[in-house]
């Protein structure tokens, strides 16, 4: 029997967060929008302009008899940098801040938890990623879902995506489908 919660968590584009999550075991879907900002309905192009407050998030329905959500937060802090306020690698700015919206408040524990534990022993600088509850999640257009799969050969895919998702298969491959 499924037991399909969600998970939402930013941590820079969301074409790489989406891609690292796919292919494990538990996760039914990944949707790309954004989410924490002051405007509805954005678009892309607003997100990016810094000026809506929204994060690049994905959406990850999972089945907890699967996999837990401490074990998808893992998976998030291995894979990007939880350290640089409003930055990973070469985008810049609000919209691509490291942030975990949690859905409850056993969520809310858990991701403090795996925050002050698990990525803290992970990465030698403090941990800034933002915890914060759940607001109204807007899925993104139609071209970011499924970027990776559906563009696998393209630059960004291959410099910036490739290496996220070997990570995953080195440190988590008994997580994998």
């Amino acid at each position: 029997m499924n037991n399909l919660e969600i998970a939402t968590f930013g941590g820079g584009c969301f074409w790489c967060v989406e891609a690292v999550f796919q292919d494990l075991k538990g996760v039914e879907k990944v949707v790309s929008g954004y989410e924490g900002g002051k405007i509805q309905n954005p678009t892309y192009r607003e997100i990016c302009s810094g000026l809506t407050g929204h994060a690049e998030v994905i959406q990850i329905h999972f089945d907890s008899n699967k996999i837990s959500f401490e074990s998808l937060l893992k998976v998030f802090f291995a894979t990007h940098d939880p350290t640089t306020l409003n930055r990973q690698g070469a985008d810049s700015g609000t919209q691509y801040r490291s942030v975990v919206f949690y859905h409850n408040v056993t969520q809310k524990a858990t991701a403090e938890s795996v925050a002050k534990g698990f990525a803290a022993e992970l990465w030698s600088n403090p941990i800034v990623t933002e915890i914060s509850p759940t607001t109204v999640f807007y899925e993104a257009e139609v071209y970011h879902q499924n970027y990776y799969k559906n563009n696998p050969n393209q630059g960004y895919c291959r410099v910036i995506i490739d290496p996220k998702i070997a990570k995953v298969r080195k440190m988590f491959s008994e997580q994998l489908r």
